[in-house]
């Protein structure tokens, strides 16, 4: 069973459709019991971080992630990965999970080509890190397949769990991986049959 947390800021119908759609068992969820009992984790998120962490930290969820996550994989997509990180710079400074070292920054202070426009919206090449290929959640997919990004922040200090990136003037972190922690910066479930197949692979961890 794969369940999808429940903390009122993820974009959970279409995610589980896609999940469904492969076949797998979906339970949406904020019961602990639930993420205790279920083989995979994903934690969705859209809008700011601080009122995201919030709402998350008031399931009572939290310690539970932290614990479930030293047993089985858990899948952070879009805000959902920035949370995984150990702080965000978003109005602000707050704190996230810490399961993933490195911060979450504002996209618009690094890019090197100001014609860009921020939020980066759109289809990008996800390019695979040298040496990352082999990543189990790549064994459907393949560098340079196109992935549907919506986002304005984006995580960086984080090379050494960095999967994979996409280039929007600087190398924007497009996926991630910390022990059984991963995280997409991107929306699998908005990125077409390469999404699917990488939520397939996913669930197959």
């Amino acid at each position: 069973m794969i369940a999808i947390v429940d903390y009122g800021v993820g974009n959970l119908f279409s995610l589980s459709s896609s999940v469904r759609s492969l076949g797998a068992e979906v339970r949406v969820t904020r019961d602990a019991a639930d993420l205790r009992t279920a083989d995979h984790i994903l934690l969705p998120g859209v809008g700011a971080f601080a009122d995201a962490m919030a709402k998350l930290e008031a399931t009572g969820l939290v310690p539970v992630l932290r614990e479930e996550t030293q047993k089985k994989p858990l899948l952070g997509i879009c805000l959902g990965m920035q949370l995984l990180f150990e702080k965000s710079c978003e109005y602000g400074e707050h704190r996230g999970l810490g399961l993933i070292p490195g911060e979450v920054c504002p996209l618009a202070d690094d890019l090197t080509d100001p014609a860009l426009k921020v939020p980066h919206i759109g289809w990008n090449a996800m390019d695979i890190v040298p040496g990352r290929e082999a990543d189990p959640l790549f064994k459907y997919v393949k560098n340079g397949e196109y992935v549907y990004y919506v986002h304005s922040y984006y995580a960086k200090n984080c090379a050494a769990s960095t999967l994979a990136t996409s280039d929007y003037s600087i190398p924007v972190t497009g996926a991630v991986r910390q022990g059984l922690v991963y995280g997409t910066q991107f929306h699998p479930e908005k990125s077409g049959d390469t999404g699917l197949r990488l939520l397939k692979a996913f669930a197959e961890l």
